[in-house]
């Protein structure tokens, strides 16, 4: 006899993408049945997150109804058809260690800020730190900049990477950062020498975060920069410098890791309610 299905969603409303993961929970773990990202680009958060989730159950070929835990994370809880919303650090340390068994520590790099998140071996979060407001340390500083010049986000980190001379970024502000490196430019540094300081740089300031809040080993990289290549290699520089012995991995799929952290809490949570007798609350559909 096939054992039930037990499936679940994680909706990760971001400030500048919504990220979907549909899977099915099993006594090992789970199996990944689709996954997508909508990029918001002004639109309305609910619209979009409500498509994307319609499309997503359409990819993993499941009827919505099935869907037995709607779980959010972010900025989730304007997302009306949730069945319960989990917070971003709870919902990345999940994932987060679900991606990275190794893990006891993530460094979430979203698009306005980092977390440094300190998690025991089921993704339940110890200590953490987090990056002020400004947003010199963050996915969307990097994609103005790479913008300005003239590079995709996903080329920065393979250009990065042939950096011979890497100009580093002085100031932690945004908005002088960019007035340094507008300044490289006229001086006529080479873009991928100003991409390697800026990883240098954002490395540098993870590297502290990371201390602050304890965390050693290795550490699971999740959020939008996850599959930045130089900023990763820039991380390994800046910790084998300060002596300390980071380990930095992620997987393809570690952007979703908020999404997959918050549908894993739902089969958590709904197995627990199950579990009292009680009944999953539905919200409107």
């Amino acid at each position: 006899m096939k054992p039930e299905r037990l499936i679940t969603a994680g909706i990760d409303v971001g400030s500048s993408a919504v990220k979907i993961v549909i899977i099915n929970n099993t006594p090992d773990g789970y199996n990944l049945l689709s996954s997508r990202t909508e990029r918001l680009r002004h639109r309305d958060v609910i619209t979009v997150a409500r498509t994307a989730f319609d499309q997503a159950a359409a990819d993993a070929r499941v009827d919505p109804r099935s869907i037995v835990y709607i779980a959010t994370t972010g900025e989730g809880e304007l997302v009306q058809f949730r069945t319960g919303h989990f917070y971003g650090m709870t919902a990345h340390g999940r994932g987060g260690v679900a991606l990275i068994p190794a893990a006891r520590a993530v460094l979430d790099v979203g698009a306005l800020h980092a977390r440094a998140i300190v998690v025991d071996e089921r993704g339940r979060v110890l200590r953490y730190r987090m990056t002020s407001q400004c947003a010199s340390g963050s996915g969307q500083f990097l994609e103005n900049i790479g913008r300005y010049l003239g590079v995709a986000l996903e080329e920065v980190g393979p250009l990065s990477l042939t950096s011979d001379a890497p100009e580093k970024c002085s100031s932690i502000c945004a908005v002088l950062a960019e007035t340094d490196i507008i300044n490289m430019v006229s001086r006529g540094i080479k873009t991928q020498n100003i991409l390697k300081g800026i990883h240098l740089s954002m490395a540098g300031r993870f590297i502290k975060l990371l201390e602050a809040a304890g965390a050693a080993g290795t550490i699971a990289v999740t959020g939008g920069l996850a599959a930045d290549t130089g900023l990763a290699a820039a991380m390994a520089e800046e910790s084998q410098k300060s002596k300390l012995s980071f380990i930095f991995e992620s997987r393809p799929e570690s952007g979703f890791a908020g999404a997959l952290g918050s549908a894993l809490w739902g089969a958590f949570r709904h197995r627990k309610l199950q579990t009292l007798g009680a009944q999953v609350p539905v919200l409107a559909s």
